[in-house]
């Protein structure tokens, strides 16, 4: 089985799956947590080498206010989840606006916790104009030398919780080669099998970067 070296998660469905519970839908962030960190030490043990959790966008952030601060406190918990593993940890995102949670600005450069030997990526306020601005501002030939989320490598393969078929702005310079593949239960639900039939779909895919 061929391996992606970077693999891009958009945990969707957190709020349909609360309402499904018969629960208020800020009630369904905190159910992302575990499935998150199931979902990290899957690809740390096949060996995936870096991983990209869309945490939530400044856009997210224009959902009434318990909504916002429900996933804002879901984020920060899973980022201190993760720096109790072996991980190389960056938090990327608008640290300047008042929604980028205080508490993880120590992880907006990167940490190694425990051995660290897999790049796990947080995007935390983040949003694809202010990634890119600053480049665009510069106007370098080469883009991708100015972007904010330049420690943040080629994606090969998206995959997307919850049955969208959308990006929602998930790394547009780091994605642009990417393979997406689509997974309809919501995130909440996730299941090892979820993440093994993604990577056997990714191994049947003809990787040639435009070649």
């Amino acid at each position: 089985m061929r391996i992606p070296n970077h693999i891009g998660i958009i945990p969707d469905g957190n709020r349909r799956w609360a309402v499904s519970k018969g629960l208020s839908k800020e009630e369904g962030y905190s159910k992302g947590l575990n499935p998150g960190l199931e979902l990290y030490r899957l690809c740390k043990e096949v060996g995936v080498k870096e991983l990209t959790f869309y945490g939530f966008t400044q856009d997210n952030t224009k959902r009434p206010a318990q909504q916002v601060k429900a996933f804002i406190k879901a984020c920060i918990d899973a980022v201190q989840l993760l720096s109790r593993e072996d991980a190389d940890l960056l938090v990327i995102g608008n640290y300047e606006s008042p929604l980028f949670p205080q508490e993880l600005t120590p992880f907006l450069t990167r940490k190694r916790f425990g051995a660290g030997g897999i790049k796990v990526n947080f995007l935390v306020n983040y949003g694809w104009q202010w990634d890119l601005n600053q480049a665009l501002r510069s106007k370098k030939p080469n883009i991708q030398k100015g972007i904010q989320s330049i420690d943040i490598s080629r994606v090969d393969l998206i995959i997307r919780w919850g049955g969208r078929r959308r990006l929602s702005g998930f790394l547009p310079v780091q994605s642009i080669y990417a393979d997406f593949y689509v997974i309809d239960d919501l995130w909440p639900d996730f299941k090892p099998q979820h993440f093994y039939e993604a990577l056997n779909w990714y191994s049947q895919q003809d990787i040639t970067l435009g070649g």
